[in-house]
């Protein structure tokens, strides 16, 4: 009984220590209340769970183990905040200015390191090689030239020397960006530079935090930019063999490889693979599963899925399949896309001749500032409507938006019938050229 009871106590102590909370305060005038924590998988943003504020903090409590990349979300404000755990207690302190974050004060140990190593990283990559070219002008033996000496010397030191057992995030994290994805890294001579065999061995080996570091989406582009042009499918194939795509660790690669495809316009890479992911007999997980609903979602032939509108300007429709046409043109943009700025233009300037065919046009916003976005549809008569959250909206998801603008067809039923790809495609499709 007394080696049960021992046991016991183990288990509760480990159950403990898996638990952690993540703390943020902010000022009085900061008027938020909802906000979402997000853990990390490959480069999606999962919801681990929704908090309101309580005094201007916001406490959450997270049930299990965890190491990587978070992010706590406002969506009344649209303000984000990234941040790490190494599965111990997280506090933040944010400075508001204008219901807009201004500034990040991290209180806990981990966080603050961290911060502190990017800074430091950032300055050896941008700052280091003008500080060692200006060093040619100036001698050692002059104020400025000593002060200059011994910047660069503080720069060039290693600063990547995180004790893993104490920060074992801080030190996978730094390790593998120094290794794969630093200026020094891709600026390697050919003999030293990072082969897709390093990477292969790389995403064969590492620990679950690679799904959680940021580090997968990138290092799987720096993959295929090594493998040049030649035989993509060949380099992916081998990739997807070692990995064993009935894996978790398969399937997360795979997923992000499709949106990679989707996101550079290589439909024939994309194609294969998301037949690939839907032939697969074994249990899906959660991150090839929502690759694979968000294209079958907008497959041709499908009917678009429903959204209801926010605050919807010209119509006093509900919802998408409220608006009634015998056609309608779905256009996801934003007042920062500079291929919107000269497409959309197109669109006004055959907006009657659209409406004279029963044509509605609806345009959903990617834009996260109200008063650009107001702005800017005072001068489109069509539909348009916002969640105001950016790449944080719904849309994003349902409809597999990678770019903008991002166009749709659909018939009187809302079913998908045309994907153009640019402006000049919707005029063509309609005669309107």
């Amino acid at each position: 009984m007394k080696k049960i009871y021992i046991l016991s106590a183990v288990l509760a102590a480990f159950s403990l220590q898996a638990q952690f909370t993540v703390t943020v305060q902010t000022p009085a005038e900061f008027k938020d209340q909802d906000a979402i924590l997000y853990t990390l998988n490959g480069s999606k943003d999962i919801i681990a769970t929704k908090e309101q504020s309580k005094n201007n903090t916001w406490t959450f409590k997270y049930p299990s183990h965890y190491m990587g990349m978070m992010k706590v979300y406002f969506p009344g404000s649209n303000n984000a905040v990234t941040f790490i755990s190494e599965n111990k207690n997280v506090s933040i302190k944010l400075d508001i200015q204008n219901n807009k974050v201004k500034d990040v004060v991290y209180l806990d140990e981990a966080n603050d390191l961290m911060n502190k190593q990017q800074e430091g990283s950032q300055k050896k990559e941008l700052i280091l090689p003008a500080l060692a070219q200006i060093k040619e002008y100036y001698k050692d033996n002059t104020e400025f030239g000593k002060a200059l000496k011994e910047e660069i010397g503080r720069l060039s030191g290693t600063s990547n020397g995180i004790d893993a057992a104490q920060h074992p995030f801080i030190s996978y994290y730094n390790t593998n960006y120094s290794k794969f994805l630093s200026n020094s890294a891709n600026s390697a001579t050919p003999d030293k530079k990072v082969s897709q065999d390093d990477i292969i061995n790389f995403l064969d080996k590492s620990n679950d935090m690679l799904e959680s570091s940021s580090l997968l989406r990138p290092v799987l582009i720096l993959f295929l930019n090594n493998g040049g042009n030649t035989n993509v499918a060949g380099s992916v194939d081998a990739l997807l063999d070692r990995l064993k795509v009935e894996t978790p660790r398969g399937q997360t690669v795979l997923s992000e490889l499709i949106d990679v495809f989707d996101g550079y316009g290589m439909d024939e890479f994309k194609t294969k693979y998301l037949t690939l992911a839907k032939n697969l007999k074994c249990t899906i997980n959660e991150r090839l599963a929502s690759t694979i609903k968000s294209n079958a979602n907008v497959e041709m032939g499908a009917a678009f899925p429903n959204i209801k509108f926010q605050s919807p300007a010209n119509t006093s429709a509900k919802s998408l399949y409220d608006v009634k046409a015998d056609k309608k043109v779905v256009v996801f943009w934003s007042s920062t896309c500079s291929h919107c700025e000269s497409e959309l233009p197109q669109l006004l300037a055959k907006y009657n001749d659209f409406k004279a065919k029963n044509i509605q046009i609806v345009g959903l916003s990617l834009d996260t500032d109200k008063a650009a976005y107001t702005q800017k549809i005072a001068a489109f008569p069509w539909v348009n409507d916002s969640e105001l959250r950016g790449w944080n909206s719904s849309y994003v998801e349902t409809y597999n938006v990678h770019a903008t603008p991002t166009y749709f067809i659909l018939d009187a039923n809302n079913k998908i019938i045309n994907k153009p790809d640019h402006v000049g495609d919707v005029l063509e499709y309609f005669k309107l050229k």
